[in-house]
């Protein structure tokens, strides 16, 4: 393997360095990303490195327990395997990304796939629409959420993460299916619902009977 590199020139090399770094990072590479402010694709340098020496990645990931998976239809390049680090996402972010599949599956039904856009203001009424957000969510817990969509390639946003506002243009990847994945989004939304409801209910139940828990 440290042959194969020594042969590549240092330019070279240094890509395909990085392109594994991103793997390990976002787990996804796109082949196309967009600018969501102007819908501009833009043709993605790392997909290309993945295509050009995908046979000397694929025995790398293979030393580390991991695997290079290509699908060519959804035109990206993911990581799996027993040795990807699985994200643990807090409940405020589960529901977010929820929501934001289905406002993906509703954008592409209804308005096709130039269209996948959608904003803040957008996701709280689907939240507020589908029960699954039930309070206000912080600062911290949105900007939560959009970074690691962000990171692993599930949204892209125009500027920094921290100054996303109401109506700040969210462009949403296809990659959001992967999250959930081969799962019916109306059964997923109705299991979150009972658990939800349920924790209210033990909430609930502390406030009146606070020693009960002791």
């Amino acid at each position: 393997m440290v042959t194969y590199l020594e042969e590549l020139s240092l330019t070279e090399a240094e890509n395909v360095k990085k392109t594994i770094r991103d793997l390990f990072r976002q787990t996804c590479i796109l082949q196309v990303k967009y600018d969501p402010a102007t819908l501009t694709p833009r043709d993605n340098p790392r997909y290309q490195t993945c295509m050009k020496h995908k046979a000397f990645i694929e025995d790398y990931l293979s030393v580390l327990g991991c695997e290079l998976k290509h699908d060519p239809q959804e035109h990206i390049f993911r990581l799996e395997g027993e040795g990807v680090i699985t994200e643990r996402m807090s409940m405020a972010t589960t529901l977010i990304v929820l929501l934001m599949k289905l406002i993906y599956r509703d954008k592409i039904l209804g308005e096709g796939l130039h269209a996948t856009v959608t904003n803040l203001a957008e996701i709280r009424e689907y939240g507020k629409n589908t029960n699954l957000i039930t309070r206000r969510l912080n600062s911290a817990e949105w900007k939560e959420a959009l970074y690691l969509m962000r990171m692993h390639q599930m949204i892209d946003v125009p500027g920094a993460v921290r100054d996303v506002e109401d109506q700040t243009p969210i462009y949403i990847y296809s990659t959001i299916n992967l999250y959930c994945a081969a799962m019916d989004i109306q059964a997923l939304i109705e299991k979150y619902k009972e658990e939800l409801q349920e924790a209210e209910r033990e909430a609930g139940e502390e406030d009146i009977y606070p020693d009960a828990a002791e």
